[in-house]
């Protein structure tokens, strides 16, 4: 009775509901699977609900359907007898159609997926709604490419490595000649043996020649037709252990005849570089580098040993550097000192032609912006690496230490006229740079205890455009 009514309701019930379940593209009338909504007839007024499937029907689709076509009909055929498909007047599907959908829903879903072949990643556009007129726009899948604006493109160039200034790599393929020619900084003359019993490399500089003429740009130059040259020679990449020739006196043929020798291993040799730096000496202004020569050790035979004449090449290093200095700082609180040792210096400017120099180091006290006292050193002659080992204590309150500057200024002695400037550094409230500011600080940190630290020394121009405390010494 109502049970027998109600079974061909729930059975037409259950067949929709597996269908959505299936197909998520379903008619909005009748709620049964439909592709291309031929169930229904739409009119110019309706709403279409537009899907992500291409206009043209993708093959794998289209040969699911044809066999779950064939499937149906086999099962059909056997069990169901196939009734032609018939629309209703309102434009609707008949129950027996839906009833048609018997087979099992994983048989469906199973096929669907092990026939759907790999595909690329799709841009799905959004599901667009707009009134149907007579024209339709199919919405068609695009594949996901990625683009590279133009400023993505060129950032992954790096402009150093298709730069024309290799000049490296061309001093290597340039002969001792053709650098010559092309420079014109002339060639120097010099030797190298490495001693395995007392393990210890000897250089010699010879001579050099074919110098080019200084280039003075002050006109301070008293004699411009001769170089006063010297060689600087240091085993890279340590710059600071460095030797240093005598100077010849206006000449561009310079003989040197000089030997030095550095304390170090063998193997350690091998992986050093050796670098001749050709220096111009002047008295009245910075000294000036005409050239250099390097030679990395592992190309050359240190035991046997052997001489070369090689060509100069320019640096860039333009002007020479003017030394070290290593001090020593200590505060006391409780006796308001400021004790200052002035260990040694090395590999300072030269500033005597004939002796080297003859170096002295002043130190001045300066609170705030006002001189309050003024000591140095001894000086000691015809050396550019002295050591001096000498104390000095300035009177120093703890509430005016933050307030002070040391003003260290190293001079070449001169007996005949006044003294030749070499470096300077300043530190304390107006220290000359990151360096002498990290001294000072150290030092403020660790009362009682000494802090030792080297110093490159800096032009007296330098000095007074960072730290105020420079102009008020002389």
């Amino acid at each position: 009775s109502l049970k027998g009514q109600l079974e061909p309701l729930n059975e037409g019930f259950l067949s929709r509901i597996s269908d959505v379940l299936l197909c998520g593209w379903t008619c909005r009338h009748c709620c049964q699977k439909c592709y291309e909504s031929s169930c229904c007839q739409s009119n110019e007024d309706e709403v279409e609900i537009l899907g992500p499937f291409p206009a043209q029907t993708p093959p794998w689709l289209m040969a699911s359907r044809s066999s779950d076509k064939d499937g149906d009909s086999v099962h059909t055929a056997s069990d169901v007898p196939l009734t032609p498909r018939t629309n209703s007047p309102d434009g609707r599907r008949s129950s027996s159609d839906t009833s048609k959908s018997t087979y099992s829903l994983t048989r469906r879903i199973s096929s669907l997926d092990s026939r759907r072949p790999s595909s690329p990643l799709i841009d799905i556009k959004p599901i667009e709604f707009g009134v149907l007129s007579a024209k339709k726009e199919a919405i068609q899948p695009s594949v996901l490419r990625r683009t590279y604006a133009p400023d993505d493109y060129f950032r992954k160039f790096e402009p150093r490595l298709y730069s024309l200034d290799s000049s490296s790599d061309d001093m290597d393929s340039l002969t001792d000649e053709e650098i010559l020619s092309k420079y014109q900084l002339g060639m120097l003359h010099f030797s190298t043996q490495y001693d395995l019993l007392h393990n210890h490399l000897t250089v010699r500089v010879i001579e050099a020649r074919d110098l080019p003429p200084p280039i003075s740009h002050d006109g301070s130059r008293q004699d411009m037709a001769h170089s006063n040259p010297y060689v600087k020679i240091c085993l890279l990449p340590d710059q600071k252990n460095s030797k240093q020739t005598g100077v010849k006196r206006k000449t561009q043929k310079p003989v040197f005849e000089e030997r030095y020798t550095f304390e170090i291993p063998f193997l350690e040799a091998q992986r050093r570089t050796l670098l001749l730096t050709v220096v111009d000496f002047d008295k009245f202004s910075r000294h000036c580098v005409i050239g250099k020569v390097s030679v990395p050790l592992c190309e050359v035979d240190l035991v046997k040993g052997g001489h070369w004449w090689k060509a100069l090449i320019p640096s860039s290093q333009n002007e020479v550097e003017l030394g070290e200095l290593l001090l020593s700082l200590n505060y006391l609180p409780s006796a308001g000192r400021l004790n200052v040792d002035i260990i040694r210096a090395k590999q300072l400017l030269q500033t005597d032609v004939s002796q080297g120099s003859d170096p002295f180091v002043k130190i001045q006290l300066v609170h705030g912006l006002k001189l309050v006292k003024t000591k140095k050193t001894s000086f000691l002659r015809g050396t550019i690496d002295p050591f001096y080992n000498e104390s000095f204590s300035f009177k120093v309150p703890q509430e005016e230490l933050e307030n002070a500057s040391l003003v260290f200024t190293v001079f070449g002695h001169n007996m005949k006229s006044s003294n030749d400037f070499i470096g300077r550094i300043v530190i304390g409230q107006y220290s000359s740079g990151p360096s002498e500011s990290n001294h000072w600080r150290r030092m403020l940190n660790t009362h009682r205890t000494a802090v030792e630290q080297w110093h490159s020394l800096r032009s007296r121009a330098e000095c007074d455009r960072v730290s105020p405390a420079s102009l008020e010494v002389t």
